[in-house]
C-alpha cells in the first residue's frame, strides 16, 4: 500500500516558534487531514503486529531540510495513520528518506505488514 500525505505545515515543527493552543490545533487538525487522505485512498484497518513504513519526503522547494526535522514535523501525520491502520505506531520500523524532487508531500509505503501472533 502507498498513501500520498500532504506536506506537514511549518507550525509543527520543532524550530517554530507558536503558542501551545494554536500548536495544539494544527497537530489535530493535519492528524484529521492525513487520516482522511489515506481514507480516500483506500485505507483501513490491518490486522497485524507491527508494520515497516517508509516515509520518503518530498519537500515544497529546494531550500535545505533536515531529515530529523521532517520527522518530527509528520508525527501528526503518523498519528493519522495510526488511527485509521490500528496499528500502534511503537510497533512499526521506520525507513526514512528524502528525494531529490520537490513535491510538497510526503510518501508513505508499507513495506511489510508483521502478522499477529496467534
Amino acid at each position: 500500500m502507498r498513501f500520498i500525505m500532504p506536506w506537514p505545515p511549518t507550525t509543527l515543527s520543532p524550530n517554530a516558534r507558536v503558542h501551545w493552543a494554536k500548536l495544539a490545533k494544527a497537530k489535530k487538525e493535519y492528524r484529521n487531514a492525513c487520516a482522511w487522505t489515506a481514507i480516500s485512498q483506500g485505507a483501513k484497518r490491518i490486522d497485524a503486529a507491527g508494520l515497516h513504513v517508509s516515509l520518503t519526503f518530498h519537500p515544497p522547494s529546494k531550500r535545505a531540510i533536515d531529515l530529523d526535522n521532517c520527522l518530527a514535523r509528520f508525527k501528526a501525520g503518523i498519528d493519522g495513520l495510526v488511527d485509521v491502520l490500528q496499528v500502534d505506531d511503537s510497533k512499526w520500523r521506520l525507513t526514512i528518506q528524502k528525494a531529490e524532487e520537490v513535491g510538497g508531500f510526503v510518501k508513505v509505503e508499507l513495506l511489510e505488514v508483521i502478522p499477529p501472533k496467534e
